[in-house]
């Protein structure tokens, strides 16, 4: 039994695909989890109650813990240490080993020219002061021999239907619907973008590995390290459109946010999108041979969903 943890999000609903490829029973647990394969087990359970948490993981060889709160730091501060604790409890009782799918906000903001999964741990915004928190909980339990876990990290991620993502919000689905594309601050800084795809498909390759464990991975993501202009300039060529861009700037993200409510959140992480943005996954690719999908090619599928 393999037991998805947060089921109903991005990488829940491509993981448990990933994952029924390898013959796998999988348990999709989320408050209100929907079947992606026919075979599937369906766990309703709150993240935030250790008793339902607990039932949810009971049974399983590895829980993946994917899942996703309102973007809002106050949320954050209070949901995420409770789940992570749960998890880890509940994975330690039952001898299930934990996989967290995270992303980089904990590094030191004055590296995020060259993100690897060796880059300090120094977070500027409060979210990143979360992150990091919950990821040292996991690592103090393996290094006191609780549990076997490993992190998996993503850079900001895009791909087919993928919600809450700034790349396909503010320009594909705005460039289908002939909307002139939105950069968040500086349309010419490069940044790392992970595409969903390789993500899921690498977390379950990974968990397969038996000398992956107990350490942290940054999953395949491409590095062509394109600027938000470079992009609209990739997707108005396969839509034949201009690459005309809008930028916001930093004090408009309120009123933006009324529209997109993961908008009101980016200035606490605006260090990210004013400069250039790299996130290193040489481990994985010179470890194991995974390789991240151009970023072209991953562009024209999102636009061909």
């Amino acid at each position: 039994m393999q037991t998805i943890l947060g089921a109903g999000g991005n990488i829940g609903k491509l993981l448990a695909n990933d994952l029924s490829k390898g013959n796998s029973t999988i348990r999709l647990v989320s408050r209100n989890p929907q079947k992606v394969n026919e075979s599937d087990h369906l766990f309703p359970a709150n993240l935030l109650n250790s008793e339902e948490t607990e039932k949810a993981i009971a049974g399983s060889e590895i829980a993946y813990l994917v899942a996703g709160i309102p973007y809002k730091a106050k949320t954050w501060q209070e949901q995420w240490p409770v789940i992570m604790r749960n998890c880890l409890d509940a994975c330690t009782k039952h001898k299930v080993r934990l996989v967290f799918f995270d992303n980089m906000y904990m590094y030191d903001h004055s590296q995020i020219n060259k993100l690897t999964e060796d880059t300090p741990v120094n977070p500027l915004s409060k979210k990143g002061k979360v992150r990091a928190q919950i990821a040292q909980m996991l690592m103090d339990d393996v290094e006191k021999g609780k549990l076997d876990a490993m992190i998996c990290r993503a850079a900001d991620f895009y791909g087919p239907n993928a919600i809450n993502s700034f790349l396909n919000e503010s320009v594909i689905k705005r460039m289908l619907e002939g909307k002139k594309p939105q950069a968040l601050i500086n349309a010419n800084a490069k940044h790392s973008f992970t595409y969903t795809p390789d993500a899921s498909s690498a977390t379950a390759f990974l968990a397969s590995q038996s000398d992956a464990w107990n350490q942290v991975w940054h999953l395949p993501t491409s590095s062509e390290y394109p600027s938000i202009q470079q992009a609209v300039d990739i997707i108005a060529k396969f839509l034949k459109t201009d690459n005309k861009i809008s930028i916001l700037p930093s004090w408009s993200m309120g009123i933006a946010g009324l529209f997109i409510p993961v908008l009101k959140e980016i200035p606490e992480l605006s260090y990210q999108l004013e400069k250039d943005y790299c996130f290193d996954s040489s481990k994985i690719e010179k470890k194991f041979g995974l390789k991240a999908t151009p970023f072209e090619m991953g562009l024209k599928a999102c636009l061909e969903t």
